[in-house]
């Protein structure tokens, strides 16, 4: 698992498509005083063992902010 707390932006303009994945959660992480929002991604059924926790990520809320403002000007 990681916690961000920064991001640095780049650009992939020769990005190929990705498998999709059957299941993604979102937790609301309250730790002490501190928040965060954490996705868990879980492996395709195909996998050797399927739905395993694969992937985690938590943002803090700057992190989080920042996230939401790159998502708008991407998109």
């Amino acid at each position: 698992m990681a916690t961000v707390r920064t991001f640095e932006v780049e650009y992939l303009d020769n990005a190929r498509p990705h498998d999709q994945v059957e299941l993604a959660v979102v937790r609301l992480v309250n730790y002490g005083i501190e928040k965060f929002i954490q996705i868990d991604k879980y492996g395709r059924e195909t996998r050797e063992v399927p739905r395993k926790l694969s992937q985690t990520i938590r943002l803090d809320k700057a992190a989080f902010e920042k996230f939401v403002e790159l998502g708008r000007e991407h998109f």
